[in-house]
């Protein structure tokens, strides 16, 4: 991948490769784990606990009835781009009790990706104005679950308020090529906006 102007802070390692912080966010449920643990070069970090009925009050399981775990604080895995560029992924917890967290979580991320469940869209609208909040540019990744319906991406940008700027793009989490590919796609925005950034001085 040509990274020529890509000229965003990022950190440099050996062999003057640069590794960039990204952050995997979205609603309860959407893939975030599913979405790290596929894509990772390393077994990945995750703080999953089982879901129990004492929960049951405050994590609402419309739509993702089967979900048996949930992450508590953070999940972190590492990929390598290419040989001069590797992403360190941080997910982020999804339910509302732990979102105190994303403050800290988010500092230093140089972008992030959205995860999105199509059958509860309304499940990621506190990560996209997060997002917007802390001026972290983003795409969306719309993780295609067996019994989703497919929608026109028009129709998906129109629903989440999304600019037409901002990539939206369907995958499935569990693929690690797929997974990989949003990722590219996060990298080349960051570019662009970089270039943009750059024409307007």
């Amino acid at each position: 991948m040509d990274l020529k102007g890509f000229e965003q802070a990022g950190r440099h390692t050996a062999g003057d490769t640069r590794s960039v912080k990204v952050m995997i966010a979205g609603g309860f449920g959407t893939g975030k784990t599913t979405m790290v643990r596929s894509v990772s070069d390393i077994k990945p970090l995750t703080t999953e606990e089982t879901l129990t009925q004492a929960s049951a009050a405050v994590d609402h399981l419309i739509g993702v009835a089967d979900k048996a775990e949930t992450t508590v604080s953070l999940d972190f895995g590492k990929i390598g781009i290419n040989d001069s560029l590797v992403l360190y992924l941080f997910g982020t917890p999804g339910q509302e009790r732990f979102w105190f967290l994303w403050n800290g979580l988010f500092k230093g991320a140089l972008g992030a990706v959205v995860l999105v469940d199509t059958r509860r869209l309304a499940s990621s609208f506190r990560a996209i104005e997060e997002m917007e909040r802390q001026k972290v540019p983003f795409v969306i990744a719309l993780n295609i679950f067996p019994d989703s319906k497919h929608y026109p991406v028009d129709e998906i940008r129109d629903a989440l308020d999304i600019p037409e700027h901002i990539p939206v793009v369907a995958f499935d989490a569990r693929d690690r090529a797929a997974s990989r590919d949003v990722l590219v796609t996060l990298i080349h925005h960051l570019r662009e906006r970089s270039a943009v950034a750059l024409e307007s001085r």
